[in-house]
C-alpha cells in the first residue's frame, strides 16, 4: 500500500473547536462538527516560464494497473531534499492525448475505465466486539442509500462543458481542459460505473464517535480514528479477507484495470487519536500486490479512493454530496499512482506542497465548488486546479489560458517555484 493522507485532505481553513462532550458508546453531539478544520487526506525560484512536453513517454513498465500514459514538464524547482530539479515526469489515467486517431475512423482515443463503486457499512460495536446500542437501536450504518444519487452525479454522467464538444463526465472535462489545445476531439477518459453489493467494516469501542440524527435515529455522521480505519480497509496480506480492500480483491469485486471507489455514510477520520483534528473526508491511492504467472508477474496495483457522501448542513452549504469523492476521482485521475513530484507551490488556500494534487490547491476556498445541477439535484463537484499551474506555464495552454477548471476565475496565475517547504 502506498498512501496518501495529510496531503489529500480537503481543507476549509477554519479553527479547530474545543472537543464537545462526549457520551457513552462515543455519542457526540450532532453539532460536533461545526467549525472543524475539514481536511483532504514558501525565496521563490521562478515565476512562470514552464513548458509542457508534447509527447508521451508510454505507460509505466512492469504492473498491472489501470490504463495509464507518462510525459514531463519543464520548470525550474527543487526537489525533497533541496536538490534542484529541471524535468518533471508525471502519469496519468487513460491515454496520451498526443497520439493522432487511427485511420479507418476507430475512435481510440477514448479510454473506458472500469468504476466500481462499492458501499461499505459500519458495524459499530462495544470495545469487547459485542454489538453496540443506543436508545434501543443498533448501531449500525448503512452506505447503499447513498450509492443511487452518487451514480447520477456528474461524476458519472454526462453533462455539458466548454471544454469537450460533446456531453461528458466531469473527469473527463477537467482532463480535457488540461490538454484543450493537445487533444484530438474525440479524446476522453471516462468511467464506467458499476455499484456492487455492500462490505461491512467493523469497528470497536475508543475508534470511533458518532452523532445521532436529529430524530434520535443512528447516524448523522462517524468519526473514525485513522489508524483503526487503516487498518480495517487495506489487506495485511494477498489473502487477507477481513478487510474491506482484501475481501474486495480476493473476491473480484475490483480489480487492478479499475478505478475503484470505496462509498462510505458521513464517515470521517481523525488524527492522532484526537477528534478535534478531524476531519479527512477522503484519500486516494493504491493498494500493492505480487504479481503471478497470470498476470506475467507484473507488481499488481488496486487503483482506489475512499470518499463519503456529505449530508447537507454538515459542513457547510456549499461542502456537500459528492464534493469530497470530486476532488479524490479528479486527483487519481492525474496522479493516479500517487508519485507525480512537482516544484514546490504555495496554493492560495495555504497549502504548501510539492505533488500534483489538483484538488489540494483549491480546497477550502469561498469558490471551491462548481455547483452542477443534474438529474433534479444539485450537486457540488470541487473545481481543480490544472496541470499547467503546477508546470508554471506562462500563459497557460489550457482550455482559454485557464489555471482552473470548471470555474476559471479561482486560479488566475500559476504556481511559483519554491524551495522545500516554501519558505
Amino acid at each position: 500500500m502506498k498512501l496518501k493522507c495529510l496531503t489529500l485532505m480537503l481543507s476549509l481553513g477554519l479553527p479547530f473547536c474545543a472537543l464537545a462532550q462526549v457520551g457513552h458508546n462515543g455519542q457526540v453531539s450532532i453539532n460536533f462538527l461545526n467549525g472543524k478544520k475539514v481536511m483532504s487526506g514558501h525565496d521563490s525560484v521562478a515565476a512562470g516560464g514552464g513548458v509542457l512536453n508534447n509527447r508521451s513517454n508510454g505507460s509505466v513498465l512492469g504492473v498491472d494497473s489501470v490504463p495509464n500514459w507518462s510525459s514531463s514538464f519543464y520548470y525550474p524547482g527543487y526537489d525533497s531534499f533541496g536538490g534542484v530539479q529541471y524535468a518533471w515526469q508525471y502519469t496519468m489515467i487513460g491515454k496520451t492525448p498526443f497520439t493522432e486517431k487511427a485511420d479507418g475512423g476507430v475512435d481510440t482515443m477514448t479510454t473506458k475505465v472500469g468504476a466500481p463503486v462499492v458501499p461499505v457499512n459500519l458495524d459499530l460495536r462495544n470495545a469487547d466486539g459485542t454489538p453496540a446500542y443506543v436508545n434501543g437501536q443498533r448501531l449500525f450504518v448503512e452506505a447503499a442509500p447513498y450509492v443511487p444519487p452518487t451514480l447520477l452525479s456528474p461524476l458519472f454522467q454526462n453533462t455539458t462543458y466548454d471544454s469537450s464538444g460533446v456531453p461528458t463526465q466531469f473527469n473527463d472535462a477537467v482532463q480535457r481542459a488540461e490538454f484543450y489545445n493537445a487533444a484530438k476531439p474525440d479524446w476522453h477518459t471516462l468511467l464506467a460505473p458499476r455499484p456492487t453489493h455492500s462490505l461491512t467494516m467493523t469497528l470497536l469501542g475508543g475508534s470511533y464517535l458518532f452523532a445521532l440524527n436529529s430524530d434520535g435515529t443512528c447516524c448523522a455522521f462517524v468519526l473514525i480514528d485513522e489508524n483503526a480505519f487503516v487498518n480495517a480497509l487495506f489487506p495485511s496480506s494477498p489473502t487477507d479477507t477481513t478487510t474491506i480492500l482484501g475481501a474486495a480483491e480476493n473476491t473480484g469485486l475490483i480489480t487492478t484495470k479499475d478505478m475503484s471507489s470505496f462509498l462510505f455514510p458521513n464517515a470521517y477520520l481523525y488524527l492522532n487519536g484526537d477528534p478535534n483534528q478531524c476531519c479527512v473526508l477522503g484519500f486516494h491511492t493504491y493498494d500493492v500486490e505480487p504479481g503471478s504467472a497470470a498476470n506475467g508477474w507484473k507488481e499488481k496495483r488496486y487503483v482506489m479512493d475512499y470518499a463519503s457522501w456529505i449530508s447537507p448542513g454538515l459542513f457547510g452549504p456549499a461542502f456537500q454530496d459528492v464534493t469530497g469523492l470530486s476532488h479524490e476521482l479528479t486527483e487519481s485521475f492525474n496522479d493516479p499512482f500517487v508519485n507525480n513530484a512537482t516544484p514546490w507551490w504555495l496554493a492560495p488556500n495555504g497549502n504548501c506542497q510539492n505533488n500534483l494534487e489538483t484538488g489540494d490547491v483549491i480546497e477550502g476556498l469561498p469558490n471551491a465548488t462548481y455547483p452542477i445541477t443534474l438529474n433534479g439535484y444539485t450537486y457540488h463537484p470541487q473545481n481543480e486546479a490544472l496541470l499547467q499551474y503546477f508546470a508554471g506555464v506562462t500563459p497557460s495552454n489550457a482550455i482559454d489560458q485557464a489555471y482552473s477548471y470548471p470555474d476559471e476565475t479561482v486560479l488566475t496565475a500559476p504556481s511559483q517555484s519554491l524551495p522545500p517547504g516554501c519558505q
